[in-house]
């Protein structure tokens, strides 16, 4: 997530019930760098439109079958068609429109892909 004040919110959302260790970045490119450094997350919200890297672009040197087990949610208000069905054939398993999800309700957005991602593991 690009945006300061939202990346905050959602950093803070999440690490304040303790069950997720957040990492954040404001690009592309700083994401494949604190996966570079700190390991694939089990989760990733992914904006697609954000400055020096999109989303896409963050897709095509991420997706590879090396990171597989991470669950990838595009959560962006941007709605292109071109690019959310690019991003599928990349490996998203599923497009959020962000505008429809309060950040009070990011927490259930999150347990409820993880805890389906889980189930089909088993």
């Amino acid at each position: 997530e690009d945006d300061i004040a939202l990346n905050d919110a959602y950093r803070i959302i999440l690490s304040a019930t303790g069950e997720y260790d957040v990492m954040s970045a404001f690009n592309g490119r700083e994401a494949l760098d604190v996966i570079a450094e700190k390991g694939a997350p089990d989760i990733i919200l992914l904006d697609l439109r954000m400055p020096v890297m999109s989303g896409i672009e963050f897709l095509r040197e991420f997706r590879p079958s090396t990171h597989a087990q991470t669950t990838v949610v595009v959560f962006s208000n941007y709605d292109a068609h071109k690019d959310i069905d690019e991003a599928h054939t990349l490996g998203i398993d599923r497009y959020v429109l962000k505008a429809r999800i309060a950040p009070r309700d990011l927490l259930h957005l999150v347990s409820g892909v993880l805890r389906e991602r889980s189930s089909v593991k088993r």
